[in-house]
């Protein structure tokens, strides 16, 4: 990979990954609830499963998610309605969980699951496979890609929960856990609406 080219991946991929977004959101959320210890799993399958999501959208599922426009919108309702769900249950129940009882974090594979119906995720994989990912060479550029997202994702997620955690130092009391909730909560569907836009 020409050095522009990769120089052009890193920051599409540091920007991508570092800004706002549902991932992001949801694991600050989980590095206040729960701590950092408990988001690791979490940390990790952002990072490894946005990575594996790309290198498998780059070598068999970029062209027919190009070309067909039902696959697109049917993912797009689809993801849009999990992710409202899920930033309903983050503003609501102090936790991320997906299943009944008690709040608990995203375990690795339910983060690395999560990517697959995460509308910004996928319109990252079809951008960047379509850009980066050449059809005369897609199992070396597809590792290349994968690698780089898969460094910058942990870089993003450990600090986006870091940060998260200091949040709540700050907050302090229940009442305004409940609030840093509700607004991770807020950002999550405001994000399904721009991204929508």
């Amino acid at each position: 990979m020409p050095f522009e080219m990769m120089f052009n991946l890193i920051a599409l991929a540091v920007a991508s990954a570092w800004s706002p977004g549902p991932n992001n959101a949801l694991v600050a959320n989980s590095g206040a609830t729960f701590g950092i210890s408990r988001t690791v799993p979490h940390i990790l399958g952002i990072a490894l499963g946005f990575a594996l999501m790309i290198f498998i959208v780059g070598l068999f599922l970029g062209e027919l998610f190009q070309r067909s426009a039902l696959l697109r919108e049917s993912l797009r309702w689809v993801g849009a309605g999990l992710l409202l769900y899920v930033a309903w249950k983050v503003a609501t129940s102090g936790g991320i969980s997906l299943g009944k009882g008690e709040p608990r974090p995203f375990t690795f594979l339910e983060a690395a699951g999560f990517q697959w119906i995460n509308p910004k995720a996928w319109a990252m994989a079809i951008a960047v496979t379509a850009q980066f990912i050449p059809a005369e060479a897609p199992m070396p550029s597809a590792m290349i890609v994968a690698l780089i997202f898969a460094l910058v994702g942990l870089g993003s997620a450990t600090s986006w929960a870091v940060g998260g955690r200091a949040a709540l130092r700050l907050l302090g009391g229940e009442s305004q856990i409940r609030l840093f909730n509700m607004v991770m909560g807020v950002l999550v569907a405001g994000c399904v609406v721009l991204l929508w836009l």
